[in-house]
């Protein structure tokens, strides 16, 4: 595999049972331009979807990072940051748990 640019990051939330809305409401108005702020490109949102097309609790999205290095430098800054502190502190628990996985693109991949 040839090193690349960039390096992506994966990351499923499963939102409190009745909560992905809000979780989806919080990225669109908060989090995605505190991503850009702190160096995090974003690549993607998705709602899953179970087998007959209903939402389920889960948010999906990717963000690409110049480095694995300078992901843990833009998630250090944004979990600092006063907007983010003080947003969470006021709003409800909608986060149930996360996930996150680094994803090295391939040498054929258009995302690059």
């Amino acid at each position: 595999m040839t090193p690349t640019r960039r390096v992506f990051e994966l990351r499923t939330y499963v939102a409190v049972a009745g909560k992905v809305d809000q979780l989806v409401e919080r990225f669109s108005d908060h989090a995605v331009a505190l991503f850009e702020k702190h160096g995090m490109a974003s690549v993607g949102y998705w709602v899953a979807s179970d087998d007959q097309g209903n939402p389920t609790d889960s948010l999906i999205y990717i963000v690409a990072h110049e480095s694995r290095e300078s992901a843990q430098k833009s998630w250090e800054a944004f979990w600092a940051d006063p907007e983010w502190s003080e947003l969470q502190a006021k709003g409800e628990r909608i986060t149930a748990s996360a996930t996150s996985v680094f994803l090295d693109p391939t040498s054929f991949s258009p995302v690059r």
